[in-house]
């Protein structure tokens, strides 16, 4: 179909990101509905969720994969991602995050900032995307505004802007006061919410109303000189200068709108769209998309226009009925269905054989996409997450994705032995799916080792393959994955040559020496200053053999981290002017493998962030049990009638952690963990 190129000052690319069970798919779903893409509302509890479209996420009631779909509110085009919320699939809201311009944070009312709503928050502060907050459930016992504002505040050191004011609590609340406009907005249950009342302020309010306007203008006066003016002057602020000053603080990552509701019982999704119109960015308002020259390393960029070159970049890969397809942010330019693109990660060239508009799992042709759009595209078989894609005539290297680091691992088998090849062939899909999946088959035993993020991404692995090919797996127990690093230097020495059918000499000989490096700082690399000798694409070999040899340490073969290589010589054969690049990188690995084993290896085990919430009767038992895993408490947050105990706990300490904690706790606990760090293994 044709596919008109959209205004992009009217164009909004938002992703939706929370803790999990906080509402976001139901956020998303009611949004679908009010905008008309949906006509009939599914409930995530009933497994009938528009973007929840995987069997294990209707099956689990969790969202697994980012959704994109798209809508129109207010002559405003929307493109949404909708992320997951648990911490195993953390990777799904950072490469959806690389490419949005804006996000809605939404916080369950009663528990308010959750673990991962912290983890997810900072991924946002890192990529400087804009946010809204929605505090969502309104409706339950014990939920508290004030508090989930406090805790803005307090735990995402954010300035949090309160545009409303709730209209009773819990069971009574029935919409809020919007503090520009000193209008009421309540829903009812009879329309599902569909024609919200405007009304006046409720006599019972008026002195909390006005109590909360002079508030939010002294906190938008701490970002913004003519609200400060205004209010000054006038005692007050005029609404369209007031919603221009929010929206540039928001853009400016100054300050968070907050409004609240409840998704569930149909309350609070208008004021929300408005607000995603009003404060969150259009492409135009972003600086331009910065990257580099592949060849020269210098610094290019790209402004979201079609008239730049085209650069886009593939964010996520998804196999649906088998079949590979690229999603991908277009930053400039635009381009069309059947032409070819390039790879410039890769350096090759590839055929765009269909565009599509994604909504959930339902594909709609487009015949072209232009700045501004979140395409998926078919025949793209050489790319994956994180390549740019461009015009090949002007290239552009953007920022990539960041991996996230498996921390568990398990075995996987089939129940048939012939059916292994295809299981290898499936993971291989899978692997090319998801940056923070990994897969290797032991070469002692032949035995097909996954590698995840934690337990449950090992479950959904082996769940989606029996599901979607029809290939029941078996896990084994899950294990922790080490890595490896020196805590003793070494040098080594690498020696290749070899003349090919072609007579052609291959030669390399390189010495290095490798001593540890700060905990946490990465590999590092470097070249004597003597080696200037030398083009660059010996070094670049040199460099390439160095990172071989880092992927499998002395102790155990495990990767390698926080090692630094110095590259102390490299030598050339006698009688040989044109040096091999190959044969560089092959002594630079054999050489850096040799100098790991002259030093002292030593493994490192994953640590992990654990968030224990339980009741306060409960802490010494907690503490004590804590203590035995060797775990080290942090800090303990009083929150209401329970506390909060943040602690860094070895992963290997932490198996069966569910079940001892619903000892302790009558099973009234619950807790989270994340990837801290790898440190070095404690006895």
């Amino acid at each position: 179909m044709a596919t008109k190129a959209p205004n992009l000052n009217k164009v909004r690319n938002i992703g939706i990101m929370a803790h999990i069970d906080a509402g976001k798919t139901t956020v998303t779903e009611r949004i679908l509905f009010y905008t008309g893409i949906i006509h009939r509302i599914g409930e995530v509890h009933e497994g009938e969720a528009t973007t929840d479209w995987m069997d294990a996420e209707r099956e689990r009631g969790i969202t697994i994969t980012s959704a994109v779909t798209q809508f129109e509110w207010a002559d405003h085009s929307v493109q949404l991602i909708d992320t997951p919320g648990h911490v195993d699939f953390t990777v799904e809201v950072e490469r959806s995050l690389r490419v949005l311009d804006g996000v809605i944070a939404v916080y369950d009312g009663v528990h308010g900032v959750e673990p991962q709503s912290e983890t997810v928050w900072h991924q946002a502060n890192r990529h400087g995307v804009p946010r809204i907050a929605f505090i969502n459930k309104m409706d339950r016992v014990g939920a508290d505004f004030g508090r989930c504002v406090s805790m803005i505040e307090t735990k995402l050191k954010a300035l949090p802007l309160p545009l409303q004011v709730p209209i009773g609590v819990e069971a009574s609340f029935k919409g809020a006061v919007d503090l520009l406009t000193r209008k009421s907005i309540t829903f009812s249950e009879e329309d599902r919410g569909w024609d919200p009342v405007v009304g006046e302020v409720p006599a019972g309010m008026v002195d909390e109303v006005e109590a909360a306007r002079e508030a939010l203008w002294d906190a938008l006066s701490l970002v913004d000189d003519e609200v400060a003016e205004a209010y000054l002057t006038d005692g007050d602020v005029p609404i369209e200068l007031a919603k221009a000053a929010i929206r540039r603080a928001t853009i400016a990552l100054e300050a968070v709108p907050v409004l609240c509701g409840t998704a569930l019982r149909d309350k609070g999704m208008q004021p929300l769209l408005d607000a995603i119109v009003d404060y969150l960015p259009a492409p135009t308002e972003l600086p331009p998309v910065k990257g580099v020259h592949p060849k020269t390393g210098e610094p290019e960029e790209r402004s979201h226009t079609s008239k730049d070159p085209f650069a886009a970049l593939a964010f996520k890969v998804q196999m649906i009925d088998g079949r590979k397809l690229v999603y991908f942010r277009v930053y400039s330019g635009k381009i069309n269905a059947g032409d070819k693109v390039y790879n410039v990660t890769k350096d090759r060239d590839e055929r765009i054989s269909r565009l599509f508009r994604m909504h959930a799992i339902q594909r709609q042709r487009a015949d072209t996409a232009s700045a501004g759009m979140i395409v998926a595209a078919a025949g793209l078989k050489g790319i994956f997450t994180g390549d740019t894609i461009c015009d090949r005539n002007h290239p552009i290297v953007l920022e990539s994705i960041e991996a996230k680091v498996p921390v568990i691992s398990a075995s996987i088998e089939t129940e048939k032995r012939a059916d292994k090849d295809k299981l290898l062939e499936v993971l291989g899909k899978t692997a090319e799916e998801d940056p923070s999946f990994r897969f290797k088959v032991e070469e002692d035993t032949g035995e097909i080792i996954i590698r995840g993020m934690g337990e449950l991404h090992l479950e959904i692995v082996a769940d989606r393959i029996k599901s979607e090919y029809n290939l029941a797996a078996r896990l084994g127990h899950p294990n922790v994955v080490f890595r490896e690093t020196l805590v003793g230097g070494g040098a080594g020495e690498g020696r290749f040559e070899r003349e090919t059918d072609e007579d052609e000499f291959i030669f390399g000989h390189v010495e290095v020496r490798a001593e540890p490096a700060e905990r946490g700082s990465g590999n590092h690399i470097d070249l004597d200053d003597d080696l200037g000798k030398f083009k660059d694409n010996i070094f670049d070999a040199v460099r390439m053999g160095v990172a071989d040899g880092l992927q499998s340490g002395p102790v155990q073969g495990e990767q390698v981290e926080d090692v630094a290589v110095r590259v102390t010589a490299i030598h050339v054969p006698e009688g040989h002017s044109v040096l091999e690049p190959l044969g560089y990188r092959i002594a630079a690995g054999i050489a850096t493998r040799e100098a790991m084993r002259n030093g002292r290896g030593a493994l490192l085990e994953p640590i992990m962030n654990t968030e224990i919430t339980i009741p306060e009767d409960a802490f010494g038992s907690i503490a004590g049990d804590l203590a035995q895993r060797g775990g080290r408490i942090e800090s303990v947050d009083p929150e209401g009638d329970r506390q909060v105990v943040h602690a860094r706990v070895a992963l290997r300490h932490m198996f069966g952690y569910t079940t001892s904690l619903r000892s302790m706790t009558g099973g009234r606990g619950a807790f989270t963990m994340s990837f801290a760090a790898y440190d070095t293994l404690s006895t």
